[in-house]
């Protein structure tokens, strides 16, 4: 299995694809989200996500009880309007953060969360799109994207198995088989015990699609953690400094521990290799640390092969320990000194 986003293929035993979120680190500074974008070109990801939408087309300015935070997070007190206002990225801002990151040689795309999204990302010749968990039930929106014939990303996040299945479905039945699932666990910070890696496996297997993590825990033990779980695709978010604040500054990474995050992903695919048995030329050399047969003791010639003058110890340069039993009580074809590995050529 594997997708393209632009010439970039992802999957099979193409490299593990590194997303770095901008979300709201920009704090409506153009020039942070321009310097921010050429850092995480600086730290190794393949890419850079934005984020499409405004506060009003997600939700609408309303102060009651149901557009009030209130569910035990980092946003609580303010409304979905006030926290999207502040989150939200410019729309005259995203072509040319695009032509910044393409110079970079970074790929641009964007989360989408309604039609008008989709519209102006489709004016400006976005590459893929990503559904939030958070759209995972807007069957509406998820069918106007597959309609686009590009790459789409979803995350887990909030969505129930019969979700995610469905959203799947509607991409097929679109003709639109260039799918990727990223496990997504939306608390923020999320809990290490409620990020239950060991799904990135099932979803791969289950939904025969391309499966990742999109991650929000501290760190980078996560994310480096997914890629032995066949994570394909990694996304985290990326700020400059965390005492810029915003929305999101706690669990995104800064330059530094982003770069880690990369290095500790690629040391991980470079150590996780393929299936194979066969020695390599580096561990041939280590073998000649293994065990073969010596002569412990002087023997004399005719003298007979004992235990207590031929034993299994190291190095490997002797015969293979398999054949001792085949050498004890045989008679030594010449004198030979103690610490000679032994060899039939040296017997009779």
């Amino acid at each position: 299995m594997e997708i393209k986003i632009n010439n970039r293929a992802i999957g099979n035993n193409h490299p593990v694809f590194i997303i770095a979120e901008l979300s709201a680190n920009h704090n409506q500074d153009y020039n942070i989200a321009v310097r921010t974008i050429k850092a995480i070109k600086a730290c190794g990801a393949d890419a850079v996500k934005l984020q499409t939408y405004t506060p009003d087309t997600v939700t609408i300015n309303c102060d009651n009880k149901y557009f009030r935070i209130k569910q035990g997070t980092i946003w609580d007190g303010k409304t979905f309007y006030q926290l999207y206002k502040e989150a939200y990225t410019p729309w005259e801002w995203q072509p040319k953060l695009k032509k910044i990151a393409q110079d970079e040689g970074l790929i641009c795309f964007s989360s989408v969360n309604d039609k008008s999204a989709v519209d102006f990302l489709e004016g400006i010749n976005m590459p893929a799109y990503k559904l939030p968990s958070f759209e995972i039930t807007d069957v509406q929106l998820i069918k106007y994207i597959a309609s686009k014939n590009k790459p789409v990303i979803f995350s887990t996040g909030i969505a129930t198995l019969s979700d995610i299945k469905e959203a799947i479905n509607i991409c097929r039945h679109a003709g639109n088989n260039q799918i990727a699932v990223l496990k997504c666990t939306s608390a923020y910070p999320s809990p290490l015990e409620e990020v239950n890696l060991r799904t990135i496996s099932d979803i791969k297997k289950r939904f025969k699609v391309i499966a990742g993590l999109s991650d929000h825990t501290l760190g980078i033990a996560v994310p480096t953690a997914s890629v032995s779980l066949d994570a394909k695709i990694i996304e985290k978010h990326f700020i400059l400094d965390r005492k810029l604040g915003g929305p999101d500054a706690a669990f995104s990474l800064e330059p530094n521990e982003f770069r880690e995050m990369v290095e500790a992903i690629r040391n991980a695919e470079a150590a996780l290799g393929k299936i194979s048995y066969k020695i390599t030329r580096t561990v041939k050399k280590s073998r000649k640390f293994s065990r073969s047969l010596f002569v412990v003791k002087d023997i004399k010639k005719g003298e007979v092969l004992t235990e207590k003058n031929v034993r299994s110890i190291r190095p490997g340069y002797g015969l293979h320990p398999k054949f001792l039993e085949d050498v004890l009580g045989r008679k030594a074809g010449i004198s030979i000194k103690k610490g000679t590995p032994l060899k039939k050529s040296l017997l009779r």
